[in-house]
């Protein structure tokens, strides 16, 4: 918990570097593939996918330790063949789980979101789930637990294989030769996180792109078949709580609505998307037809929302950082109390980005929170023994944030939505 945290405060503004280079780069060649909005909400998932695993939201069925001590026919060693090992297992159980996350509808609502995004860029790497609590595919890692691999060198290596899957989220990088045929490259994952038909569940692939090409789901970037991005539900939120649980919530309403018993069970295990017969006429669900004329979502925004939009992920990625450096200090239950907070505090500005204007009431709930959080502990979970004044200064900002979403609300949305139609 406390290791990763430290990670992570390196991880992050490397990242955010990364994704402002990306923008950058993009205005010096004239396409723009880096939206703001669509970052701010790439981003802002890919922190409740961080607290919630540093606060060990999620549980494993089947421990990897309890593997190793029940079945392993070697032990080795830690070294670099045993981190080969693991590399290697890692992958192979990645591909797995990444395409079985395709194929069935249950397993689809914890992956949705990586793919929500309608664009194609760095920031859309971070898009991750803070729904799946339970880890169901250990087992997957059978291989490196006959081999006897040690569990903490699985658990290093696990990160390492996930961080480096974030470089190859871009539109900016062509096909790269050889190591096409090697490793899993843009061109490669630009294909997996298409809609079109001709590339639609190919490319589940993390690390090696072999997986692929042994199990047939291999499918090569076409030229004359440009990649349209997103999801054919599109989620038309930039709320990653929302898009995290909608599919979840479809199904839910489906086997409620389904008359047959057998539908009920069969709709969790079935195909993506599947549903019983004549639902799509019962209970039409807006749905991408023709995946080259859809109209994108959030592209209409005013300088001063996207503004504060911005100063809000800022600020936020400095409040968690004060948590992840002060784990230990603030100690249990403090970080799952600021573990909620964090999450009161993506899931109240990102209604505002969605124009939402009822938002400054999850922000006056999140202002209440706070000011309880500080009148029965005395202060912002001990922030002044590290920063001066920490406390005012949070309530501060606090207070300022109360205003501007009752300024959005009253006004601005206001004039917006009292404006005359274009013809």
């Amino acid at each position: 918990m406390e290791v990763y945290g430290k990670i992570l405060i390196i991880a992050m503004p490397c990242f955010l570097a990364l994704i402002i280079i990306e923008k950058l780069y993009g205005y010096y060649k004239g396409i723009d593939h880096v939206p703001v909005m669509d970052s701010i909400s790439s981003i802002s998932s890919g922190i409740t996918n961080a607290v919630k695993d540093v606060l060990g939201l999620s549980i494993s069925l089947l421990t990897y330790e309890l593997m190793v001590s029940k079945l392993a026919f070697f032990t080795i060693e830690e070294s670099a063949l045993a981190y080969i090992i693991a590399f290697i297992a890692i992958d192979f159980q990645g591909y797995w789980t990444h395409r079985w996350a395709h194929q069935i509808n249950f397993f689809w609502n914890k992956h949705a979101i990586h793919h929500s995004s309608e664009e194609f860029n760095l920031s859309c790497a971070l898009r991750q789930s803070v729904s799946q609590f339970f880890n169901l595919f250990t087992f997957l890692l059978l291989p490196a637990a006959l081999l006897g691999v040690p569990a903490k060198v699985i658990a290093i290596t696990l990160p390492i294989q996930f961080f480096v899957q974030f470089w190859y989220h871009t539109r900016y990088i062509n096909k790269m030769g050889f190591l096409e045929k090697i490793i899993v490259t843009p061109s490669h994952h630009r294909v997996h996180h298409a809609i079109n038909p001709e590339y639609m569940d190919k490319n589940h692939s993390q690390v090696f792109i072999i997986w692929d090409k042994l199990f047939g789901t291999f499918q090569e970037e076409l030229p004359n078949v440009p990649a349209v991005f997103g999801i054919t539900r599109p989620a038309e939120t930039w709320n990653p709580f929302k898009i995290n649980f909608q599919h979840l919530w479809v199904l839910i309403k489906d086997a409620w609505h389904a008359e047959k018993f057998t539908d009920k069970l069969k709709i969790w295990f079935m195909p993506t998307g599947w549903r019983p017969e004549g639902f799509d006429e019962k209970y039409p669900i807006h749905k991408i037809d023709n995946v080259y004329n859809f109209q994108k979502f959030g592209t209409d925004n005013s300088k001063t929302l996207i503004g504060w939009s911005i100063a809000q992920l800022l600020i936020t990625l400095l409040i968690i950082s004060y948590l992840f450096d002060n784990i230990a200090k603030i100690g249990i239950p403090g970080i799952f109390i600021y573990g909620f907070f964090i999450f009161a505090t993506i899931y109240s500005y990102s209604e505002l980005m969605d124009k939402n204007r009822y938002a400054f009431i999850y922000e006056g709930i999140r202002y209440a929170f706070a000011i309880a959080i500080v009148y029965f502990t005395g202060s912002w979970f001990k922030i002044d023994d590290v920063i001066p004044y920490g406390t005012i200064i949070i309530m501060g900002y606090l207070t300022l944030s109360l205003l501007i979403s009752i300024y959005f609300a009253t006004v601005e949305f206001k004039e917006t939505q009292n404006q005359p139609a274009l013809s």
